[in-house]
């Protein structure tokens, strides 16, 4: 019983509890999903075991935990959806579903033995930067902590956008958001309005076509939708997969040279893609034979302006005859009567939003206060900025995963997500070599440089140029989201940090000296307490 009651009180004096002290790490990681997930991974393999993981839900998986939504599934294909450095031989699909890949974040979480750093249940509300100790005061709903460095993997996808609709608060059915989605709720023989063509629409009308009693489709915009080239795969690959697993990394290597091609044609010759869009005309005419419904249907921008999305159900949905398509966003509610903008009534039980997400506004940056006292949204109040996609200026040894001009329109985001963990893991090794009392921050000019070079190169893509209004573009029809060339040169871009892109900040008084750590050598500071409040 002794030596029970000696772990728990080691325990305690490690977080801090003892004497009114708070917990100090040396990095705090924010979200669980594959940006979370994968710097947790990063740290550990560069030495570094004093992190933590915050997340807000009961269990790891970002946007793949909370879009659980009937057809849920990746539009990438698998091999390539996942980490380069824990390759799943035993994908069921060539696109696999929502639980698959719930389940293999789950398993990388368990195989590189994260579990004992991530805090469940535990959501950040507040992030400050303390000038003087040289440490974020990251405030969570279980507690206040201190962390040298925060990399804050939230997530583009993570916050539904919910439109504000004229009378939806007086709705008497049920609402929700596809990132919500009501499992209790049975649709059968219902009247649902679908709010939204984007890739979860595409997905969830077709899952829910069959058993609702009618559904109506509010499209402001129509997508352009290619064939989705899905099949199981086979027992004999999977075989082949495990026991060779060279086979494996062949076949991800392959899917992301295709992609790697076509980056091109997005970013610098979009004219070239008028043969895909014959072709993806050709996918609306097979299953659509109304010439009314077929024109609804028919976008009038650029394929590739919008993300192209992947369906073989969602046409053959639409043209069953308990499904709507209203040409036109929706504008109002009145009772139990969803109106579009162009007049178009229909009484509904259930209104299901797939609206999207705050992608150009994170909300996490509301939580965040820089040196200056000021958040990181109000910094990027003109649009987002960053460094390398990774730090703002203002903000010391704040690090974002997926931050600004770091999506792709073509290819898997793990690859831009494993990118930015290389940039990561220089930069904790050049803090190692400045030693303890010091911290980087990306120098404004930097960040305008970076900025200016990628939205220059942003003129020639087909998101600029393709004719559409999409989530890529801001409030002031910039594009902040998508990183105009191919994974291989953000690859370089991100595979070390330039220190003369940085300041490097001291405290205020010099009366201690930086004790340089060698590179490479574990940064645990779990024993270095601070008292709350000093």
């Amino acid at each position: 019983m002794a030596e029970v009651e000696d772990g728990r009180q080691r325990e305690r004096e490690r977080k801090g509890e003892s004497r009114g002290e708070r917990e100090h790490v040396r990095v705090a990681v924010i979200g669980s999903g594959f940006g979370g997930i994968g710097a947790a991974v990063r740290l550990r393999r560069e030495g570094i075991t004093d992190f933590v993981v915050l997340e807000r839900a009961g269990a790891v998986g970002g946007t793949w935990r909370d879009n659980s939504y009937p057809g849920c599934a990746c539009d990438v294909p698998s091999h390539l959806y996942s980490f380069s450095f824990a390759p799943n031989p035993d994908w069921p699909r060539t696109f696999s579903g929502q639980e698959k890949i719930q389940e293999y974040l789950e398993q990388v979480a368990d195989t590189f033995r994260l579990r004992p750093h991530i805090r469940l249940d535990t959501e950040v509300t507040q992030m400050r930067w303390d000038a003087e100790r040289l440490w974020w005061e990251v405030e969570t709903s279980n507690g206040t902590l201190h962390a040298d460095v925060v990399v804050s993997a939230a997530g583009p996808l993570s916050d539904p956008r919910l439109p504000d609709i004229p009378g939806l608060d007086t709705f008497e059915g049920k609402v929700f958001h596809s990132a919500r989605w009501d499992h209790d709720y049975d649709l059968r023989g219902k009247r649902v309005a679908m709010i939204g063509t984007g890739a979860s629409a595409i997905q969830i009308v077709p899952a829910i076509q069959r058993e609702v009693g009618k559904l109506t489709l509010f499209q402001r915009t129509p997508p352009w939708v290619m064939p989705r080239m899905d099949r199981a795969i086979t027992k004999a690959e999977r075989w082949v997969h495990r026991q060779l697993p060279f086979t494996t990394h062949a076949r991800r290597g392959i899917l992301w040279g295709i992609r790697e091609l076509q980056v091109q044609a997005f970013t610098k010759r979009p004219n070239e893609l008028g043969a895909v869009e014959q072709l993806a005309k050709r996918n609306i005419s097979r299953a659509i034979k109304d010439p009314a419904l077929r024109a609804k249907l028919t976008p009038s921008y650029r394929i590739g302006c919008k993300r192209i999305l992947l369906s073989n159900t969602y046409y053959p949905a639409l043209a069953q005859p308990n499904v709507d398509v209203v040409a036109s966003g929706l504008s109002e509610v009145r009772g139990n009567t969803v109106v579009a903008a162009d007049g178009t009534e229909t009484e509904v039980d259930a209104i299901i939003f797939g609206t999207g997400f705050h992608v150009t506004d994170m909300p996490i940056a509301n939580r965040v206060v820089g040196a200056d006292g000021g958040t990181l949204m109000e910094s990027w109040k003109d649009g987002m900025k960053s460094l390398r996609g990774a730090t703002a200026a203002g903000f010391p040894n704040f690090m974002t995963v997926i931050g600004p001009n770091t999506g792709l329109g073509n290819s898997s985001m793990i690859l831009m997500i494993e990118a930015q963990l290389n940039y990561l893991a220089d930069y904790m090794r050049q803090l190692n070599v400045l030693g303890d009392r010091a911290a980087l921050a990306a120098r404004t000019s930097a960040v305008h440089a970076w900025n200016d070079k990628v939205q220059e190169r942003m003129k020639r893509t087909v998101w600029n140029t393709g004719g559409c209004n999409s989530w890529y573009l801001d409030d002031n029809g910039v594009n902040t989201t998508i990183w105009p060339g191919t994974t291989t040169e953000f690859r370089g871009a991100t595979r070390r940090v330039d220190l003369a892109e940085y300041e490097v900040v001291r405290p205020p008084k010099a009366d201690a000296a930086p004790e340089p750590r060698p590179a490479g050598k574990s940064t645990s500071r779990t024993a270095k307490k601070v008292e709350a409040g000093s």
